[in-house]
């Protein structure tokens, strides 16, 4: 009986899971002209144009470091292959995300696992019996995400038992991916041949969380730990060498608030630092309770964190926009004129 019900829940399984997500690839399309004509509109098209313009301006502006900054599930939705593209084409210095978006998206697919076109209105009973996890209308295979956790734990178990930014421990990963990766394009290890460093502030919030619990059950007394204040401090560093610098930033939440509080850990460490001379936001939270995931980017202003000259909110679910912003910027090739800033190799 046992045996016809796992038969039962593994065809339902197979059939749940067949489509996957298809990443898109900013390369293929010039999106150029869609922006310019976009400028000529109203309401969201046009902000979204001149985010566009800030972007290109930040690629222009040859002393200005860009840090990328995700939350949210674009990477699951099909916005992978963008943030290793502009990581590949010296679009993006210094990336700060959630550890959902590096571990449970990146590393996950880099394992040779992928995300599966769904839908919002299944019954999640049906899910779960099955042992699939979603996201709104984006399928996972939860016992593919244990795997994901267990190599975590393994990467873990491999290294010298000591504190660890999770700078330090996601460069691991991409030492460990470039010998073992089934997917050569993440942004983990795009990021760790690029020396392009990734911060993750809530790293444990993710399936690194679980990966290095197990691994501490495992070592209680030889195990790794993160140092979540020395990674303030490494980003914090990352700013003060920046002559100018300029955030790119999907969703808001930790990542957002990180970045933008580099400037005033700077000063109260005596640093005379610049507010971030740009700053565009992609996001569809709201100002209403006082929040919009960390504030919008004027009131980042009156913090002085962000400056209030060129910047842009567009309220919009990023995977609608996002693919527009980055063909236009790959097509118009400021990136090529960039010198790439390696900041992973100040730390060591």
């Amino acid at each position: 009986m046992n045996n016809q019900k796992n038969r039962k829940l593994g065809h339902n399984k197979k059939t749940f899971l067949e489509k996957p997500v298809e990443h898109i690839d900013i390369t293929s399309f010039d999106s150029r002209k869609i922006i310019e004509s976009m400028s000529k509109m109203s309401f969201t098209s046009r902000d979204t144009a001149k985010a566009s313009n800030i972007f290109n301006e930040m690629l222009s502006d040859e002393n200005c470091t860009i840090f990328l900054t995700l939350a949210g599930s674009t990477s699951a939705a099909g916005c992978m292959k963008i943030y290793s593209d502009m990581v590949k084409y010296n679009m993006i210095d210094v990336i700060v995300a959630t550890g959902a978006s590096i571990i449970d998206m990146d590393f996950f697919e880099a394992l040779g696992f992928k995300h599966y076109q769904g839908s919002q209105y299944q019954d999640d009973s049906q899910l779960r019996e099955n042992y699939i996890d979603r996201i709104y209308d984006t399928y996972i295979d939860e016992e593919q995400l244990q795997l994901c956790d267990k190599a975590i734990c393994a990467i873990a178990d491999s290294l010298e038992p000591k504190s660890y930014t999770s700078r330090e421990f996601i460069k691991e990963i991409g030492k460990y991916l470039k010998a073992k990766s089934k997917k050569k394009d993440s942004l983990i290890e795009m990021a760790y041949n690029n020396n392009v460093p990734i911060f993750c502030p809530a790293f444990t919030d993710s399936s690194a969380g679980f990966g290095l619990v197990m691994h501490q059950e495992k070592n209680p007394h030889k195990c790794i730990t993160i140092d979540s204040i020395r990674e303030f401090r490494e980003l914090t560093e990352v700013k003060i060498r920046s002559k100018s610098s300029g955030l790119f930033m999907i969703g808001g939440g930790v990542p957002k608030n990180f970045v933008q509080d580099t400037v005033v850990c700077a000063e109260l460490l005596g640093k005379k630092v610049n507010m971030h001379e740009y700053a565009v936001q992609i996001t569809v939270a709201d100002t209403r309770d006082g929040a919009c995931s960390s504030s919008t980017l004027k009131e980042a202003s009156s913090w002085g964190k962000v400056d209030a000259l060129k910047e842009q909110m567009v309220f919009a679910e990023a995977t609608s926009v996002l693919p527009l912003i980055a063909s236009d910027a790959y097509h118009r090739n400021f990136w090529k004129e960039r010198q790439r800033k390696s900041f992973s190799n100040i730390f060591g």
